[in-house]
């Protein structure tokens, strides 16, 4: 029976070292998928005590450029991280509350959309948020 990696193997694997941060931030984005910082903040203080808002943008920034992290931000919204990486998913974002969720690629393969001109560029990835109503804003607008 295989074992899902843990978030010391995960840094690891990234040749990151493994610090009470890092472990405590990654560990909150794979809990709180689309956070934004101050709710990772709140989360790692309430892990670990004190810790600076620079220590959590500095891991944050070093999960990211690893790879471990996704750091989406839509129109409009402050930036919110995810652990959900590598798969070039999209998000739904609700216009009223901000909600965000996760949308698979609709159709084909890595990159999902093939650009009408691509410019010469190697296309390695498409973004695509949608946008509208959540199902619980929508409930809550009058009739």
């Amino acid at each position: 029976m295989s074992t899902s990696p843990t978030v010391e193997d995960r840094l690891r694997a990234a040749q990151l070292r493994v610090t009470r941060p890092r472990v405590s931030v990654l560990a909150a984005v794979h809990q709180r998928p689309h956070a934004d910082t101050d709710t990772l903040i709140s989360a790692v203080r309430a892990d670990l005590g004190e810790v600076s808002h620079q220590a959590v943008y500095d891991v944050l920034r070093a999960l990211t450029g690893a790879g471990l992290v996704r750091r989406i931000q839509p129109s409009g919204s402050v930036a919110r991280y995810e652990a959900r990486v590598g798969d070039n998913h999209h998000h739904v974002v609700c216009r009223s509350c901000g909600a965000i969720g996760d949308v698979d690629c609709a159709v084909g393969h890595t990159p999902c959309l093939t650009a009408s001109d691509d410019h010469g560029f190697e296309v390695d990835e498409a973004e695509v948020v949608y946008w509208g109503t959540c199902p619980a804003c929508a409930a809550a607008r009058p009739a």
